[in-house]
């Protein structure tokens, strides 16, 4: 090939890469059967998992020693490991039996195990002080964001921006007992939830979605479904218009740094200020 017809073949190629693939019918409907799947999958992880735990617990210790501080951030520990270990390891076991059904030894063994990698949980290294840095931006941008939407659905009668929120325990706490609270809310639960919504949730969807569509429609989709999610199983419209506004910023970040960290530190600043308000200003 001489020199003019190979610099003429490169744009053609750079063509080929910029415009979208078309897929099948078959792999569009099944990407999209996985990622309602997935949803529900989180969803009802979390669920069960609080189901089961907490009906141990109350079989044992009784309702109202189980509304006790160390009970509840026992109950809220156990609930969101059990919950990490349904959503990130059921999943692939269930995967791997599936493809194996009627597969000789052999045949089984070159089976893909499917299991969750660190990189798909979003964990690599160690935070940074740009994590850090851009914890305390992606806060500023949640704060403009949660006031618009909360502004937007003030419009409707039917939603109360002050309806107050059950967090799991009595504003009236003190010494151990509070460092308890603080331990579940501002510690516990963002690490959990973070691991769980953008670790696991964000990372399977955005790569599965983004082999049907490109890299920018798969990271928006995949950050709202996820968002969307995250607002729903709060269970409270103002509560959950106020976190889907951190979850899409905390899906942003996620995207950005490649980790959850910067993600997790937002999540704990929000609900730290949040204990701040509430338990220490009384601002119930």
């Amino acid at each position: 090939m001489t020199k003019q017809a190979k610099n003429s073949a490169k744009p053609l190629e750079e063509a080929r890469k910029l415009t979208p693939k078309k897929h099948s019918k078959d792999k569009i409907r099944n990407t999209v059967i996985w990622v309602i799947a997935a949803m529900l999958w989180v969803a009802t992880a979390i669920i069960v998992s609080q189901l089961i735990v907490g009906l141990i617990m109350v079989q044992i210790l009784g309702k109202e020693q189980f509304a006790e501080p160390l009970p509840t951030t026992i109950f809220s520990a156990v609930s969101y490991v059990l919950a990490f270990v349904l959503v990130a390891f059921v999943p692939p076991v269930v995967v791997i039996n599936w493809r194996n059904i009627g597969k000789t030894n052999e045949e089984r063994s070159k089976v893909s195990s499917g299991f969750t990698s660190l990189k798909t949980l979003g964990i690599r290294g160690l935070p940074t002080w740009s994590d850090i840095g851009l914890s305390i931006v992606g806060l500023i941008a949640y704060f403009i964001l949660a006031m618009i939407v909360m502004a937007f659905f003030q419009m409707f009668p039917w939603f109360n921006a002050g309806e107050s929120q059950d967090i799991g325990f009595s504003y009236n706490l003190y010494g151990v007992e509070r460092m308890l609270a603080f331990l579940t809310l501002v510690v516990l639960a963002p690490v959990a939830e973070e691991l769980i919504f953008r670790g696991w949730l964000y990372g399977k969807m955005q790569t599965k979605l983004s082999a049907v569509t490109t890299n920018l429609m798969s990271v928006l989709i995949s950050s709202f479904l996820v968002s969307l999610l995250f607002g729903a199983i709060h269970m409270q419209w103002n509560v959950g218009v106020n976190v889907f506004a951190m979850s899409l910023v905390a899906c942003a970040l996620r995207e950005y740094t490649g980790t959850i960290y910067a993600g997790i530190l937002l999540h704990m600043l929000k609900n730290g200020l949040a204990f701040y308000a509430l338990f220490v200003l009384g601002m119930s």
